[in-house]
């Protein structure tokens, strides 16, 4: 009795997104077409509730729980609010473009919290087995709800290309952890760091483990040259899913990052730096060049992704806590621009109309000016443009990777920035300064309406905290020691 408790207490967030998975399950049997809703409503209840319980129960120092194979502290906390919070909104998002694609069910909310709450054990992942769990329930949901739509031709294609590169990367990622398994004998991280330690560096086990499992995590991350199934998930999904997607699961790639390279694997960071190195150079390089040619907006996205993906790898690299907590802010601030900027595409979609090409933002300034001011706000902050959220996160980054000793990389990180701006200001010139193909007003629903404002101005707001929420990611990664 004495250990359930604690093991309860510790998990309690996870718990109740599972047992409310079961629960909107069940009631969603009893449910007509009609009243689908009541599972939306209870979906969204169920994220709100577990941010109180995370909030309440907040873990200033690691409680371990389940045998020590789960672990419970600030990084985990904070990640989880951030995951639920992200969950909300891109729910809350997605209701009336499911209403319209008739994909408003009850499977599609009980697929969303599983990945959750994969997500969510990812984060407090304390032992190899738990972390594997958690990706694979969130990736397992994610390849069912890009499938969901059952007549597009598209999805379906989508999420067979994600399923069988998605298993390949699981199973590099799971036989990386075989082979560390080899050499501890240990699947506890927190042993596999202190056996790795004792290790000669020149181990060849070691060094093959850790090259699947870091190919196995650039996959997850959608870094180059792991990357080639972002453009194709995110444009062939629908629009709901591929906010999903490019969201919240960004969060629990840098929760395992943290956990497995940095927390089990740091005696090997002299190995798995210059691996990270190549590989934020190309996402950088790649991600941004090959962007500039797409006519979808999707795509466009994807690519775009792929090049955040290698700035926030700076942080990573400069393997420090003030590095280590620029990529944490940077990753918060890139999912919350990833969020309005689908946001926006679902805005501008309607019934048996999907907003995806970049023609179709021509002349929004003369439908609705302030959507296009919101557009704008996210474009300004994925570019980096001051005084934008995402001019802070990338100035963090660069400034981690400058201390590090890598002026090189920041110098090649801030070219590859102005070349990444063309394309984000030819969505704005498309806005302001073309004509509009369809004339007739924006019509949208007072909740979007709302939800766009509060993640627009969010972009700018937050500058005047900007040190205090930095801080709270340092004090965050400072709790995992």
């Amino acid at each position: 009795m004495n250990v359930a408790v604690p093991n309860i207490a510790a998990g309690a967030p996870e718990i109740s997104i599972f047992a409310m998975a079961c629960v909107i399950l069940i009631v969603d049997l009893f449910l007509d077409d009609s009243s689908r809703y009541v599972g939306f409503l209870l979906t969204l209840g169920t994220l709100a509730g577990t941010a109180v319980l995370i909030v309440h129960g907040f873990h200033h120092a690691p409680v371990y729980a389940f045998h020590h194979m789960f672990v419970a502290d600030a990084l985990s906390d904070t990640l989880d609010l951030a995951i639920c919070g992200l969950g909300f909104f891109v729910l809350a998002y997605s209701r009336r473009y499911l209403k319209e694609r008739g994909i408003f069910q009850g499977e599609y909310f009980v697929l969303a919290l599983f990945g959750i709450g994969g997500m969510m054990v990812m984060t407090s992942a304390a032992h190899f087995l738990v972390l594997y769990l958690g990706l694979e329930l969130m990736a397992l949901s994610q390849y069912a709800m890009v499938a969901l739509q059952r007549d597009s031709s598209r999805a379906t294609e989508a999420s067979m290309k994600y399923f069988v590169l998605g298993a390949l990367a699981s199973g590099m990622l799971l036989y990386g952890m075989s082979m560390l398994y080899g050499v501890t004998g240990s699947l506890d991280i927190e042993t596999v760091r202190q056996k790795i330690a004792m290790i000669p560096a020149g181990n060849v086990v070691l060094i093959f483990g850790l090259v699947f499992i870091v190919v196995g995590l650039a996959f997850k991350l959608g870094a180059v040259p792991f990357h080639m199934w972002i453009p194709d998930v995110y444009d062939g999904a629908p629009t709901a899913v591929t906010l999903y997607v490019a969201t919240m699961p960004k969060i629990a790639a840098f929760a395992i990052i943290m956990r497995l390279l940095v927390g089990g694997l740091q005696g090997l960071a002299g190995s798995w730096h210059e691996m990270l190195m190549i590989m934020a150079v190309l996402s950088m390089a790649i991600g941004n060049v090959i962007a500039i040619a797409q006519t979808n907006i999707k795509r466009m996205l994807a690519y775009s992704a792929i090049s955040h993906m290698g700035f926030f790898l700076l942080g990573i690299i400069s393997a420090g806590p003030e590095g280590y907590g620029a990529a944490m802010f940077y990753m918060l601030v890139y999912a919350s621009m990833s969020l309005g900027a689908f946001g926006m595409v679902i805005v501008m979609s309607r019934a048996g109309f999907e907003a995806d090409n970049l023609d179709d933002f021509k002349g929004l300034n003369q439908r609705s000016p302030w959507h296009a001011f919101m557009m704008l706000l996210f474009m300004f902050s994925m570019a980096g443009i001051p005084p934008t959220a995402g001019f802070y996160a990338k100035l963090l980054v660069f400034q981690a990777i400058v201390n590090a000793g890598y002026v090189w990389l920041a110098v090649v990180g801030v070219l590859l920035s102005v070349v990444g701006a063309f394309y984000y200001l030819r969505v704005i010139k498309l806005m302001y300064f073309d004509a509009p193909a369809d004339t007739s007003k924006l019509k949208i629903d007072a909740d979007l309406r709302l939800m766009i404002a509060v993640n627009g101005i969010a972009m700018i707001a937050i500058t005047p905290w900007v040190g205090a929420l930095v801080s709270l990611c340092s004090r965050a990664i400072h709790s995992m020691s």
